[in-house]
């Protein structure tokens, strides 16, 4: 069986690390907010080339507490894509805010930037920026644009871990980006976990208090805040595993590359490559079909996992079926979820296994 993520698979080095990085933790008798949270904060936030990483409990309340330090109103809206995990639009309507939906560019899957300027209104507050599949694209017209608009600009970073663009790591391109580190992240922890990451210092004095309680000293809660520490366990897990972050996502580019290249069956439609490998580190390698459920079909006779993220757009779920959208409609991400994919492009696939898969798309 080719698996979408092999856990078990990883080297034993890795797993030894991890181990003893448990057994520190254990040994110090210190669990939630420490020394190791500290530390990995620091690595995150140099591996993000930016100023601050603040360790929250998971990614959808990175979204969450970033949204909360904007000091939103009611009526303030938030422009961002249907083609995104449901979290993204629930940390919007948690932080009191209101979701608008554009449309995305049918040729990467990403928002699209006309369709989110048809959706700007005198209600706009920001753009919540979605780097989904891992790549960073356009981001000298995003900046364009939300400058024009005196917009503020956002970044879900759930996907996208190392990825940079001109130099810049997601995250580094709006007042703050979110990250989550939940298990089949490119960096995963062995639970939930996430981190907020900025460059703005009252951004980040802001998040660390919303992530405790709205407490700024001990006992003292001048602000409604979350429950959503970073436990040391998880933030000595992620130090750990972050030492084969770069290797694993090299991994990663060898496989799309091997994708991208050989996969020529013309019934398959292979997503745009990135203009720069740097741009993209393949959390996900999507494919688009018409003919999905046959082809799910196919592949799982051949012993190759499969899954399609996501099927159900943003504006169908029930919840939000009311959302206001693109006044042209959401066509292209309404075909993208009918059409779309995700092959296995896990860091402990094998060579033998790459081309079994090449193999048996190219024969379908």
């Amino acid at each position: 069986m080719i698996k979408m993520n092999d856990f078990a698979g990883e080297p034993e080095e890795l797993l030894q690390e991890q181990i003893s990085a448990v057994e520190k933790v254990l040994r110090s008798g210190w669990y939630v907010l420490g020394p190791e949270v500290k530390n990995f904060e620091k690595l995150w936030a140099e591996n993000c080339l930016v100023n601050h990483a603040v360790g929250v409990a998971n990614g959808m309340e990175a979204l969450e507490i970033g949204l909360l330090s904007l000091n939103l109103q009611p009526d303030d809206e938030i422009i961002t894509t249907p083609m995104t995990a449901f979290a993204t639009v629930l940390a919007i309507i948690r932080a009191g805010a209101v979701p608008v939906l554009a449309d995305i560019d049918p040729q990467t899957g990403l928002l699209d930037p006309d369709s989110v300027e048809r959706c700007i209104s005198p209600k706009t507050k920001a753009i919540l920026l979605v780097h989904l599949y891992g790549q960073i694209r356009q981001m000298d017209r995003w900046q364009d644009l939300y400058q024009h608009y005196n917009l503020t600009l956002l970044e879900d970073c759930a996907q996208c871990h190392l990825a940079t663009w001109q130099g810049q790591a997601g995250g580094s391109f709006g007042i703050w980006g979110a990250y989550s580190f939940y298990p089949t992240k490119n960096l995963g922890a062995i639970g939930d976990a996430g981190a907020l990451v900025t460059n703005d210092l009252a951004i980040a004095q802001q998040a660390i208090i919303l992530r405790n309680y709205g407490q700024t000293q001990r006992y003292h809660h001048p602000e409604i805040g979350l429950n959503s520490r970073l436990d040391e366990l998880q933030a000595a897990l992620l130090s750990v595993r972050l030492k084969w972050l770069a290797e694993f996502t090299q991994q990663r580019k060898y496989i799309a590359n091997c994708y991208l290249t050989k996969i020529t069956n013309p019934k398959i439609t292979l997503l745009d490559p990135p203009q720069d490998q740097e741009n993209h580190v393949y959390h996900l390698f999507v494919i688009k079909t018409d003919q999905r459920e046959r082809l799910m079909e196919h592949l799982n006779k051949s012993e190759i996992n499969n899954l399609s993220h996501y099927p159900i757009p943003i504006h169908h779920q029930e919840p939000c079926l009311g959302i206001r959208t693109d006044p042209q409609g959401l066509k292209y991400a309404e075909i993208h979820a009918d059409q779309c994919l995700s092959l296995p492009c896990h860091p402990q696939m094998t060579d033998p296994q790459i081309l079994r898969v090449i193999e048996v798309i190219n024969e379908y």
